[in-house]
């Protein structure tokens, strides 16, 4: 069996593994729906382990499984990291040692410092606190703007 996989069917696994440890909303085939941050999700059957998850009735569960076949709609509530805007910031300060890899979700600053959504996820030095500054007064400033 080959181990290819369509552009499509990458994309479509990206972007379920982009709402791990996210607040969805997951609403059923029945209608009725959970609120939960997504733990994890098989992606063959593409069931569902939320935690934390809420009913539309109020009940709260610790964590529930919901099998694949059963869900109609799975809804980010979190606003998504602006990845492509952080790499804009970093490349103004590192200009052309910016890599934006959107497929997993990181940047490269001179091959040396990984960042994510997380943060500064891999380096160490002066150029990796640098990096991880300005990704620190980049969250601050969106979450400004989100207020406002």
């Amino acid at each position: 069996m080959s181990s290819f996989q369509p552009l499509a069917s990458r994309r479509f696994l990206t972007e379920l593994s982009s709402l791990l440890d996210k607040r969805v909303k997951v609403v059923m085939t029945s209608g009725s729906s959970y609120e939960g941050k997504l733990i994890a999700y098989d992606q063959n059957t593409l069931s569902l382990i939320l935690a934390n998850a809420k009913d539309e009735k109020g009940s709260v569960y610790a964590r529930i499984l919901i099998n694949g076949h059963h869900v109609a709609q799975i809804l980010r509530l979190e606003e998504p990291f602006d990845l492509k805007g952080l790499a804009e910031v970093l490349e103004k300060a590192f200009p052309n040692m910016v890599v934006l890899h959107e497929d997993t979700g990181v940047i490269t600053v001179m091959d040396r410092v990984r960042v994510s959504e997380a943060g500064v996820i891999e380096g160490s030095g002066p150029i990796a606190e640098r990096v991880k500054k300005i990704f620190e007064e980049f969250v601050t400033s969106k979450q400004a703007q989100s207020k406002a």
